[in-house]
């Protein structure tokens, strides 16, 4: 039996409940093409079976896995290379300075996926500022997709992830070919922890960062949750820190957030 228009509205209502990721009913085929593999694997004939299930609340896991289905994971190495210039060649710097006594940097990779800007980040920080190898470094990532945080602690990525962005002389400098797949050393993952957590929600803090990058992910949130989770990137940073987003969006809040132009890059600073 073919889904119905209530059955693509339980799915977009059931998607926003647990992940705020707000889909217009204009793109309901997206539900048939990002669920067809769980819909194969759970041995079920169709989304209106699915949604049958998911009326039950019965299995946590199912609930999840539709969670991460819907989830968009488009991510590469050294993404955008406005960002990271802006990194290497004026907030890197600044922060170093300004940490000299306290030797130590945290930055948050928020919206993480697979970890390859997590990664990206500290390899522009081994291989410019050798200068901070006796600090302590630490790259937090989180996402809300079980999948893609258990493939960026493993560290391990195929030919066409390596070939999308990363430089040869950080591939040869930082990785080791393993059969077809190419895995980062071990002291570049011993500066980045990944763990599960969903921006929409309130996640436990040690410290605050000093730079947070959250980029092309607030524009799938409805305006209330972006505003709220900017006054959470807002509390989780340093007074001097800063916060990349993505080049088309903003961060909404301008009571809160000072837009900083820089070239072809922009950045925040908390008010």
């Amino acid at each position: 039996m073919p889904a119905s228009e209530a059955d693509y509205a339980f799915l977009r209502q059931f998607i926003l409940s647990r992940s705020e990721n707000s889909l217009d009913p204009s793109r309901d085929d997206l539900f048939d093409a990002r669920l067809y593999r769980l819909l194969q694997t759970n041995g079920m004939a169709g989304i209106d079976e699915l949604v049958s299930k998911l009326r039950l609340s019965a299995d946590p896991a199912l609930d999840q896995a539709v969670v991460e289905a819907m989830t968009i994971n488009e991510t590469s190495f050294f993404r955008d290379q406005s960002p990271f210039e802006l990194l290497r060649v004026k907030l890197l710097p600044q922060l170093i300075e300004s940490r000299e006594r306290q030797r130590s940097l945290r930055f948050w990779s928020a919206a993480c996926s697979s970890g390859q800007e997590a990664y990206s980040l500290a390899m522009m920080i081994r291989y410019h500022f050798p200068q901070l190898a006796e600090w302590k470094i630490e790259i937090v990532g989180t996402d809300i997709h079980g999948e893609m945080i258990r493939r960026a602690r493993l560290g391990r990525y195929q030919r066409m992830e390596i070939n999308r962005g990363l430089p040869a002389r950080l591939l040869l400098k930082y990785f080791t070919r393993d059969g077809e797949e190419w895995e980062i050393t071990p002291e570049l993952r011993a500066m980045c922890r990944f763990q599960l957590g969903n921006l929409s929600h309130a996640m436990p803090m040690l410290d605050r960062y000093d730079g947070i990058l959250l980029r092309n992910v607030l524009f799938y949130f409805p305006d209330s949750t972006k505003n709220r989770i900017l006054q959470r990137l807002h509390t989780a940073l340093q007074p001097d820190g800063f916060l990349i987003l993505g080049s088309s969006e903003q961060a909404a809040r301008h009571d809160s957030w000072q837009t900083v132009l820089d070239g072809n890059a922009c950045y925040y600073r908390p008010r």
